[in-house]
């Protein structure tokens, strides 16, 4: 049997809900024991962008906000959305630099994330930014921000024990951890974003 084989068969789609953030549509299937179902399926606008910002002391900074859907503050590394149509590495730039006022010489692609797959398609990609140099933040109009400054290990063992609980910064986190821990060999795979498959692990840009 093909495991990789698309087991579900879409029979009709209907857009049900949409803003400028995400579009929700019901689908009619044949769900893969055959029997007819619906799926509901929450697309998103845009990308995730997730940032871990490194200092050349090994600290990383943590932007905090308080989250309307889970009704409690987090602590995560600098994220934010992407126009599907721009450069990844250009949203991630433009998102260090708003959120935190910081500017980087130097750019690892850490690979992609799917966020909830059961239900979206929502698509996540991670950077390590290095050789910072600070500026002046420029955050959203909607965005109530606070930055912190800590330790990697730190942030590291944040993400471990459910501390920092955000799905796109636990991976950025331990991803960042293991490519240093690995001398900078380790290497992601690059799927959703394949233009990134063709660069070598670390560049300057």
């Amino acid at each position: 049997m093909n495991h990789e084989r698309n087991p579900w068969t879409t029979l009709d789609s209907r857009p049900v809900y949409e803003n400028p953030w995400i579009a929700v549509r019901e689908d009619r299937v044949l769900r893969p024991d055959g029997q007819p179902g619906i799926y509901g399926v929450v697309h998103f606008q845009s990308l995730a962008i997730g940032v871990v910002a490194l200092t050349d002391d090994g600290h990383t900074i943590l932007v905090g906000q308080y989250r309307y859907t889970l009704d409690l503050y987090s602590w995560e590394i600098p994220e934010g959305g992407g126009a599907p149509d721009v450069d990844p590495l250009d949203s991630a730039k433009r998102e260090l630099r708003e959120e935190t006022g910081l500017t980087a010489d130097r750019w690892t692609y850490l690979g992609e994330a799917h966020l909830s797959n059961s239900a979206t398609d929502e698509v996540g990609c991670i950077f390590l930014a290095e050789g910072l140099t600070e500026g002046d933040a420029e955050p959203d109009e909607t965005e109530e921000l606070r930055s912190m400054r800590v330790p990697f290990d730190r942030a590291v063992e944040m993400a471990l024990t459910g501390e920092i609980s955000d799905a796109l910064a636990v991976i950025g986190l331990l991803r960042a951890d293991r490519y240093l821990a690995s001398g900078r060999s380790w290497r992601p795979i690059a799927r959703s974003f394949p233009g990134y498959g063709a660069r070598p692990a670390r560049y300057d840009l």
